[in-house]
């Protein structure tokens, strides 16, 4: 019997081994392509707890926020990061673990001295591009705000902004220091107006809902054994 058992455990372990897993994030300062690879501070360490992991196969794409957030929504064996953790979102994913912490802010032009936002209610008046499925959508929307224009990605509602086809725009510091730099903008031509404080959330790895509980736990396992080694940078 334990001769029985021991085989069938050789034959069972490596199949969980053998799922190959897609990793799906969108463009930030955390996560970006550089020479045709998606590298980044967030990146490397997914990547160094996925290595850990014996996730050799695992692939990194970078998408639309709307659509790599679809992926992991519908399809088995997704890993998406850096997603904000909320209720609306608890059931949906099998949640890895936390990778940082994220304030965001409201931010007009500097020029734009009719923009007068001093409280949550003195924002709702005006338009504001927010990143279609992304949790600041979620958040505005769920405060009842009704003028919010739809983007793909942090990059397009910052040219709007630019363009002034939207009076605010909300974005992590690091984000909007990024922006800044990839534009070639002064970033003194923005103005943060106001911290959205209700929104500063932990930022996770996080599998899909249809992942197989042992791929997760292999993963979790990884991560903190890298934490405990002190062998992950820190992400702020």
């Amino acid at each position: 019997m334990r001769r029985w058992l021991a085989l069938v455990m050789l034959l069972v372990a490596p199949v969980a081994h053998a799922q190959t897993v897609q990793v799906v994030t969108e463009d930030s300062a955390y996560s970006y392509l550089e020479q045709g690879r998606v590298a980044g501070p967030a990146t490397e360490v997914v990547r160094a707890a996925l290595d850990r992991g014996g996730f050799d196969d695992a692939r990194i794409d970078l998408y639309p926020w709307a659509r790599a957030y679809e992926k992991a929504l519908s399809q088995p064996n997704v890993l998406i990061f850096l997603i904000a953790r909320t209720p609306e979102r608890e059931q949906r994913f099998k949640w890895v673990s936390e990778l940082m912490r994220m304030e965001y802010h409201l931010y007009k032009l500097a020029s734009r001295t009719d923009i007068q936002v001093d409280s949550l209610d003195a924002a709702r008046p005006h338009s504001i591009a927010v990143i279609r499925d992304d949790v600041r959508q979620q958040y505005l929307k769920r405060k009842g705000f009704e003028h919010l224009v739809l983007s793909p990605g942090n990059d397009e509602s910052f040219r709007q902004l630019l363009a002034g086809r939207v009076d605010l725009v909300p974005l992590a510091h690091s984000d909007a220091q990024l922006l800044c730099a990839k534009y070639r903008i002064d970033c003194n031509t923005l103005t943060r107006v106001l911290t959205l404080d209700e929104l500063t959330v932990g930022l996770y790895m996080a599998f899909s809902q249809a992942t197989d509980e042992p791929i997760v736990e292999r993963l979790r396992r990884a991560y903190q054994t890298l934490k405990t080694e002190g062998a992950l940078a820190r992400l702020e």
